[in-house]
């Protein structure tokens, strides 16, 4: 699955009001950003459409990428319930980035281990 690109002018109804989106900010030009895309995409295989996948270009859409405070490439914002709620900047472990989703997946109150 791959994820949807979004830009300065539809970014906002892009983003879920209600669960869980992912927004990798990125440029095409960046290796850190090349070698997190098979991530990514593993990721949305993974969690289907528990998760909305997203991915702004930072040279075509610099006003989203400034709005959201994003200064290094690559950036994982994960919102939740359409407010930005974990940042992870720089290329991390396919590790983390699903600890970062599981966790805001979960319901309030509830352990992981009862999603399961």
């Amino acid at each position: 699955m791959k994820l949807t690109e979004v830009n300065d002018q539809s970014f906002k109804e892009h983003v879920r009001p209600l669960g869980v989106t992912l927004v990798d900010f990125s440029t095409t030009w960046c290796p850190p950003c090349k070698a997190l895309m098979p991530v990514l995409e593993e990721l949305a295989d993974a969690y289907g459409s528990q998760v909305s996948m997203l991915k702004v270009d930072c040279d075509d859409s610099p006003e989203t990428a400034s709005a959201f405070g994003v200064m290094a490439n690559p950036t994982v914002i994960v919102f939740r319930d359409g407010e930005p709620a974990e940042k992870l900047v720089g290329l991390r472990p396919s590790g983390a980035y699903r600890a970062v989703l599981d966790r805001h997946l979960v319901p309030d109150g509830e352990s992981s281990s009862a999603r399961n």
